[in-house]
């Protein structure tokens, strides 16, 4: 990964956006691992990528009928939003009539940022249970005390996003520290340079079929279908480009 690359997404990252998209932006070099990490084609335009699983592979922590909803509507729709206010931009810029584009801008940017931590979200999770170790799990217990702490801490931070939002685990690669931070909506409260590991949607609409109001039970049950394999190469490869 080249350094612009680094700087596209470190920007992408913290919910602050490029326009126009002009090149294929990936999260990490494992492409053909993880396809579903290309964002974009190669014409700039924001891709929604298929699941790298079946709708029921999530079953019995993530119901198949609130993955199918949460993937095809609040993921696709965002992405289509996404494209949409860039092409508003766009012609915004070859008319020269700028009126509106504050307001463009920033629904680009919530829009776009869901994309990206949705897309990072479903590499997030296996249905194969994962314990983290390697390089992960030695930072992790070196900043955290121990992983058992470090779940407890992330677990707290995630169930108190206040309204919608996220848990985020990432890498602060100007302190070379693993960083975690609340996320509220889909680009409030974010970090300049954080590159995403593991990111925990507690928007309503990732448990309410299933777990009702009851946010603590979603985010507990989560952490039996993390896949720490996947976080642990994106920990390897924002490493890399440090």
């Amino acid at each position: 990964m080249t350094r612009n690359d680094f700087l596209k997404n470190s920007l992408l990252a913290s919910g602050t956006v490029v326009l126009p998209f002009t090149e294929q932006i990936s999260f990490s070099n494992n492409l053909i691992i993880n396809p579903i990490d290309k964002l974009a084609d190669d014409n700039g335009i924001l891709i929604h990528n298929p699941l790298p699983y079946a709708k029921n592979a999530l079953e019995p922590f993530m119901d198949e009928e609130t993955l199918y909803l949460h993937h095809t509507f609040h993921h696709g729709n965002a992405v289509k939003a996404a494209n949409d206010y860039n092409k508003k931009i766009q012609a915004a810029c070859e008319s020269g009539n700028y009126e509106n584009t504050d307001y463009w801008t920033k629904k680009m940017s919530l829009q776009s940022s869901s994309h990206i931590l949705h897309s990072i979200f479903w590499t997030n999770l296996n249905s194969q249970k994962t314990q983290p170790k390697g390089e992960l799990l030695t930072r992790i217990e070196k900043q955290y005390k121990s992983f058992d702490k470090f779940k407890g801490l992330i677990s707290h931070l995630s169930k108190t996003v206040d309204g919608n939002g996220w848990g985020i685990l990432g890498y602060q690669p100007f302190t070379n520290q693993l960083v975690l931070l609340q996320c509220e909506n889909h680009e409030k409260l974010t970090q300049w340079g954080v590159v995403p590991l593991l990111v925990i949607d507690v928007w309503e609409h990732a448990y309410y079929l299933k777990f009702k109001n009851k946010r603590n039970d979603f985010v507990d049950n989560l952490f039996n279908i993390i896949n720490w394999d996947n976080i642990a190469d994106r920990l390897a490869n924002a490493v890399k480009i440090r």
